[in-house]
């Protein structure tokens, strides 16, 4: 799993990509022409502090990590936390990023 870093990378998700929200998260997906997916995160202020935001960060990105053969490869993800995140579960911000995963259609259910 490769990270997305750079603000131009964000940005080019956001402007060419299709988003899909649901309560917890907004997802935001982009064709990136290489063999495998790159994924960002990004959590605002307005969501908590700086403890509440690494712990949304890595409960999103373990999610990633455990489901990760089940999405489709050449992909750019950005993850965004809604306010309405603040007290997800693990289990509640995994199943909303399969969720969108699902309605992205890029999730292959082999």
């Amino acid at each position: 799993m490769e990270s997305l870093k750079k603000n131009r990378d964000f940005q080019n998700v956001y402007k060419k990509g299709r988003s899909y929200a649901n309560r917890l998260l907004v997802m935001y997906v982009l064709e990136n022409q290489t063999d495998c997916n790159r994924i960002g995160i990004s959590v605002s202020k307005k969501v908590g502090n700086s403890v509440i935001r690494h712990h949304l960060t890595r409960l999103i990105r373990e999610s990633y990590r455990l489901h990760e053969d089940m999405f489709n490869n050449g992909l750019d993800i950005v993850v965004v936390t809604r306010v309405s995140a603040k007290g997800a579960s693990y289990h509640e911000v995994e199943s909303a990023l399969l969720h969108l995963g699902r309605l992205h259609k890029i999730i292959s259910t082999k």
